[in-house]
């Protein structure tokens, strides 16, 4: 990037600090349009996003440069528009518009799938990890409900009665408890393949270069 645009995306990315929902008259009034297109387009943004900028500045009655935007945007698509960018986006798990051009769409959405297929892959592991320890703190819920019934359970005071009712229970329980554990086994077995995909995908995706 030029030392032009250099300048550009500073004073762009100071605007996006601001926040467009929030701009005052004199911060549209100072606005360098050319500088919100490159940032917009840099970021993979549609032109609706110019709408939010031209609807937040007519508050003020002041006009957006739709022109000075769209010559920002475009250099910004350029930048954007990237395989190692599409493979970041993707990567991400973040969504892509359909902003590129036809000579650079190609190369960029091959890229983009690629990274997205291993943000998936990614999302299979945390699946399985977030289910298994869901289910083991279930188990070590159980476990601790065991022992409360089975403290009571041998407790002289309690009524025959409910003696009854405990050992009832502590039999759904262990019932469960089974279950569980064999939940668990299942899902260790499921992370290791899903671990195993995620692992042999990273070797081949490291020889793209990206």
């Amino acid at each position: 990037m030029n030392s032009k645009w250099n300048v550009v995306f500073a004073a762009a990315a100071m605007l996006v600090m601001s926040g467009c929902a929030t701009m005052s008259s004199e911060e549209c009034l100072a606005t360098d349009w050319t500088a919100v297109g490159y940032e917009d387009g840099a970021r993979g943004y549609t032109t609706e996003r110019f709408s939010k900028h031209r609807q937040a500045c007519a508050k003020h009655g002041i006009t957006a440069d739709f022109s000075a935007y769209q010559l920002g945007r475009d250099e910004g698509l350029v930048e954007y528009c990237q395989p190692a960018r599409g493979y970041n986006v993707g990567a991400n798990g973040g969504r892509y518009y359909g902003v590129c051009n036809a000579h650079l769409e190609q190369s960029f959405l091959e890229a983009y799938n690629a990274g997205y297929h291993l943000f998936t892959l990614r999302s299979n592991v945390s699946r399985a990890d977030a289910s298994i320890n869901a289910k083991e703190r279930e188990l070590e819920r159980i476990a601790d409900e065991i022992r409360s019934k089975e403290a009571a359970l041998i407790d002289k005071e309690t009524p025959t009665e409910e003696r009854i009712l405990l050992l009832v229970d502590l039999k759904e329980l262990s019932e469960r408890t089974g279950e569980l554990e064999e939940e668990i086994r299942v899902l260790y077995e499921e992370r290791a393949y899903h671990q195993v995909e995620l692992d042999n995908y990273r070797v081949t995706v490291a020889d793209y270069g990206y």
